[in-house]
């Protein structure tokens, strides 16, 4: 029996599964976010599925996205991480992850909650798109650019308004699967 995805999935079964199980499932664990921002900004200037196929290597070479062991990585730890073929060896992409580790720490040192401040983008609940086709889908909306804004503001980089509806597709803050996908469901 065949299954209907969204026309990016394609046949390749590492996209297959990360579609069906994981993009557009809402998130709402802080370091869970924070890490899932992170990875997004790795994708600028590649396709999704690089970094997919990379996620378990930054993983074990970001601390699993700990935030406090990411903000003490100095510049021997990014001359050590240069030379890690599992990662994308790009040193403006690592040094955004320390940095975005940084912002989000004084964040939460402010007493501020990154999920509740994140899904306040999108009204604090998923939003529903009812898009027929993955051409209507935007790659970008106003909340992604106020979001963008936001956290550039912060201090994070490797956060384009563009990277950030990826990232707000894939933590389920908007649901943009395709009315034809088998995990279209309309809960508006």
């Amino acid at each position: 029996m065949e299954v209907t995805r969204c026309a990016w999935v394609g046949q390749d079964p590492i996209y297959q599964e990360y579609h069906d199980k994981v993009w557009g499932r809402p998130v709402y664990d802080s370091r869970e976010l924070f890490e899932k921002l992170c990875l997004d900004g790795q994708q600028a200037g590649l396709s999704w599925i690089t970094i997919l196929k990379k996620q378990q290597n930054y993983e074990a070479a970001f601390a699993n996205f700990d935030p406090k062991i990411i903000a003490t990585f100095d510049e021997t730890k990014v001359a050590e991480l240069m030379l890690n073929p599992g990662i994308v060896r790009n040193r403006l992409k690592i040094n955004s992850i320390i940095k975005n580790a940084k912002a989000y720490l004084a964040f939460v040192e402010q007493g501020h909650d990154f999920s509740t401040f994140l899904w306040g983008f999108v009204g604090g609940s998923p939003k529903q798109n009812h898009f027929q086709s993955m051409e209507q889908v935007p790659a970008q909306t106003p909340e992604s650019e106020a979001m963008s804004k936001a956290l550039k503001k912060m201090g994070f980089n490797f956060v384009g308004p563009t990277i950030c509806y990826a990232f707000m597709q894939a933590v389920g803050m908007v649901n943009d699967h395709t009315t034809d996908c088998i995990c279209f469901q309309d809960k508006s």
